[in-house]
């Protein structure tokens, strides 16, 4: 494959999303938010998963705003408060909803377990892409090259530490959220040991 990253996409919408994730984001967090879309991206290209780029670009610029201060929620878990920005802000952007739908669909889909690629092929690339980021799981998707270039443009910038803590927050105080489950599941061992940050 080349080494060369997949180009962001350019719409008006991508470039909310991106001016969003840049104002409310740290470092760390908006570099692992672009990663989350270089990795699906250039996963769905080789093994020729249908995706739509810009629906894949803004799901993965949103998919975490939960976690941030601004937009964390009391009463659900980070990836439900990431869906409900994502519907606002395909709202605002005039998406059809049709198409705010699917976004949701995509920002929701990253936690779970199994996600159709022939259902939801957004979701399917971005749970893939960010398994990897967080945990380390799909390592052998890429060359070691690849992955080198990705982390030259995109630092991690300490997202393993950043996460770790915003995970453990989120489980405390709303334990049947899908972080709560995640850490029963092991999700610090895979942050804390992922080779990405060897």
């Amino acid at each position: 494959m080349t080494t060369e990253p997949p180009a962001f996409p350019r719409t008006p919408a991508s470039a909310g999303a991106r001016e969003i994730a840049e104002k409310y984001c740290s470092r760390a967090l908006l570099n692992h938010c672009l990663r989350s879309y270089v990795w699906a991206a250039a996963y769905g290209s080789r093994e020729g998963v249908p995706y739509d780029p810009e629906l894949l670009y803004v799901g993965s610029l949103l998919h975490d705003i939960g976690l941030v201060p601004e937009f964390d929620s009391h009463f659900v878990g980070f990836d439900e408060a990431s869906g409900h920005v994502a519907h606002v802000f395909a709202t605002g952007a005039g998406w059809d909803a049709a198409r705010r739908a699917a976004l949701v669909d995509v920002v929701l889909s990253h936690t779970w377990d199994v996600v159709d690629a022939d259902v939801h092929p957004e979701g399917f690339l971005l749970e893939r892409s960010t398994s990897m980021d967080v945990s380390g799981r799909y390592m052998d998707d890429f060359p070691a090259e690849f992955k080198a270039g990705v982390l030259r443009r995109l630092p991690r910038a300490g997202i393993a530490k950043e996460y770790l803590a915003c995970f453990r927050d989120q489980a405390e105080r709303k334990p049947s959220s899908s972080p709560a489950r995640a850490l029963r599941n092991g999700l610090a061992d895979g942050i804390l040991g992922n080779a990405l940050d060897v």
